[in-house]
């Protein structure tokens, strides 16, 4: 029988400890952010989630989700609120809710909020190759330049790619983020 994992109450919402089945509401789940970055929902707190990687990630317009990059697992989104530009192999596609992206391993790509305001992506991923050498890594393109979500040289190392970009930090939920709150 499979253990139900504990809920930690902190100051930034609840954290997972533990492994086990659980239950977590996104608005009540720690969260990460900083000013002109996406907002993404922590719902793996102390666990390690091995084979699916899942999370919410809120985009303001202009504000990329990630520097553009390709993984050698699996990704996928799926906008359920809001408007978003896709990059994708060095092309641009707008997004509006319930979109769904596809990116098999291998696919550049990167997501940037666009509209009036915030938009929310479910966001899941393979892990088979997330610790590896071999994980993927960050292309240089010049649509992803333009917004903001490019890199200048390619590398594989996330700390080069994200040198000058402000680290997220814990917080809690904020209104507004997620739809109808």
């Amino acid at each position: 029988m499979v253990p139900e994992a504990q809920l930690e109450k902190t100051e930034d919402g609840l954290v997972v400890q533990g492994d086990g089945w659980f239950v977590l509401n996104a608005r009540e789940s720690r969260w990460y952010h900083a000013d002109g970055r996406s907002a993404y929902c922590d719902f793996e707190g102390e666990q390690d989630f091995a084979e699916v990687g899942v999370n919410v990630q809120v985009l303001e317009p202009g504000v990329p989700m990630s520097m553009y990059h390709w993984e050698a697992d699996q990704e996928d989104f799926l906008v359920v609120s809001g408007e978003a530009l896709l990059i994708v192999e060095g092309e641009e596609r707008p997004l509006r809710a319930w979109d769904f992206v596809h990116c098999p391993p291998g696919t550049k790509h990167t997501i940037v909020g666009a509209g009036s305001g915030p938009c929310a992506v479910v966001c899941v991923g393979g892990r088979a190759h997330q610790d590896g050498p071999g994980w993927g890594g960050y292309s240089v393109d010049e649509a992803a330049l333009r917004h903001g979500a490019g890199v200048e040289a390619e590398t594989n190392d996330p700390r080069e790619a994200y040198a000058s970009v402000t680290k997220r930090e814990p917080a809690a939920y904020r209104d507004g983020w997620l739809p109808g709150s």
